[in-house]
């Protein structure tokens, strides 16, 4: 049984909420472009988590959740993209952007602090 990982379990829900919106976005609005951005971002983000965590060093730990913070912060973009043309309600976009931005504070978080310990 895997231990608990916050960041771990936070950025694979919001990778989920993301599959699910895409799939609202290409079935609901048909709207494919802008949606698979957000689909590549937003599943990017727990995919580099998972990978720093299972990496070969600190350096590689620090490396791959630097690289989620930035797949986040593209995440935030694409949804701000979404809601501000009307393919997404307030609601969705509040909700979305509320995760999205949660893990941008744990992952800025944590690169701080492991860049000042490497």
């Amino acid at each position: 049984m895997e231990k608990e990982n916050i960041i771990s379990d936070k950025s694979k829900a919001f990778a989920i909420r993301i599959i699910k919106l895409y799939q609202f976005l290409t079935t609901e609005k048909k709207e494919y472009v802008l949606s698979k951005q957000l689909l590549r971002c937003g599943t990017s983000i727990g995919a580099n988590v998972k990978e720093g965590i299972y990496g070969q060093s600190r350096p590689n730990f620090h490396t791959k959740l630097t690289i989620a913070l930035k797949e986040a912060a593209e995440t935030e973009y694409w949804l701000e993209l979404l809601f501000e043309t009307g393919y997404i309600t307030a609601e969705q976009h509040n909700s979305m952007a509320n995760d999205c931005n949660e893990l941008l504070k744990i992952l800025t978080a944590i690169t701080k602090k492991t860049k000042a310990s490497k």
